[in-house]
């Protein structure tokens, strides 16, 4: 078992190896004394995961409560937070009890920000159950779910008290889901690790899963560390996102946060300017697309309601070269350019 120290305005560790699923409640008693603890997951994870950690957690003396809602990234919204809200309140929790967030980053972010909430905030563990979530959104503490206008836009910092990823339950993922990961994972290379990136694009990432992960991890861990309310180094992390938010947008999220970000790390590197084929190599490498379907004066319309935007400017990451990547504040104005240039084309039609 790997174990990543995150020291933030709460320090926790993050668990990493297989068979941790059935550990729940051992590793969990061990940083919380038993209380009551609300499961908040969806009705796919429930059915795969739902009892095993409930009858983890009851035997190691927490007095537990489970609630799902519909999967998909089409239920992190208001209206399934105010539920979530609401059955917490009806149950009787407190602040001194603990959340649960079980599955991948829709229920990992909304539970996240149901615990920063509620009562002022309670404590919470992340079990993410996807590779996304295991290498990326369980980790830093951020929570939100999204408004009409675009993905994350209502949420908080909130640190867990734990993460506990099972390694074996990732090998189970099917094939979409672990592309979805991997696009986050080839984000970290191109930040700063050319060793990974060449891995991910080798193919044999998942010979070596647990250390990649904790690799990918220690990564955030670190940008977390130096900037944990996103303000400044921690943008990086911001690699491929602000383009590949726009394409799930133009898609009606029938596109994946995966397939957005591998499709957005490829425009990063034409708006940059550099040599894009490494950065195509390894997105198709792990079966992402390369190229966005949509035109580029409807993704930069759709950017524009990105959360990152602060006032009539935006903050783009953008690669020098493998491994080494920088941020450009621009205005708004000279968002359409960059969008074409990451379209491939020099100016939008």
């Amino acid at each position: 078992m790997k174990r990543v120290r995150v020291e933030a305005s709460g320090s926790y560790d993050v668990l990493i190896g297989p068979g941790l699923m059935n550990r729940v409640g051992e590793l969990a008693a061990q940083v919380i004394a038993p209380c009551r603890a609300a499961i908040i997951t969806d009705d796919i994870v429930q059915g795969l995961y739902g009892d095993q950690v409930k009858e983890s957690l009851e035997k190691a003396g927490f007095a537990v409560e489970l609630w799902a809602f519909s999967n998909g990234e089409k239920q992190k919204t208001m209206e399934t937070l105010t539920r979530a809200l609401c059955w917490l309140a009806e149950s009787g929790f407190s602040r001194s009890d603990l959340i649960v967030a079980l599955g991948g980053g829709v229920p990992g972010d909304l539970a996240g920000f149901a615990a920063a909430v509620y009562c002022r905030g309670m404590r919470f563990i992340q079990i993410p159950t996807t590779l996304l979530a295991a290498v990326d959104s369980s980790v830093g503490g951020k929570t939100a779910v999204d408004l009409p206008a675009g993905k994350n836009m209502a949420g908080a910092f909130h640190q867990p008290e734990l993460v506990i990823c099972d390694t074996e339950v990732l090998e189970k993922l099917p094939a979409d889901l672990l592309r979805d990961g991997a696009a986050e994972m080839l984000k970290y290379g191109m930040l700063e690790d050319e060793a990974l990136f060449d891995l991910m694009a080798s193919g044999a990432w998942m010979t070596q899963l647990e250390e990649t992960v904790a690799k990918c991890v220690s990564i955030k861990r670190d940008y977390v560390m130096q900037d944990e309310k996103d303000h400044g180094l921690r943008q990086f992390l911001n690699l491929g996102h602000t383009f590949g938010h726009a394409v799930e947008k133009c898609s009606g999220f029938s596109l994946t946060h995966g397939q957005g970000v591998g499709i957005g790390l490829c425009m990063a590197a034409r708006a940059a300017g550099v040599e894009v084929e490494w950065v195509e190599k390894g997105v198709h490498a792990c079966g992402l697309e390369t190229k966005s379907p949509y035109a580029a004066k409807v993704l930069a319309e759709a950017a524009l309601s990105d959360k990152k935007r602060k006032g009539g400017r935006i903050t783009l990451v953008l690669p020098v070269k493998q491994g080494e990547c920088q941020l450009k504040t621009i205005s708004v104005d000279e968002l359409p350019h960059y969008f074409a240039k990451g379209t491939g084309k020099e100016a939008c039609k």
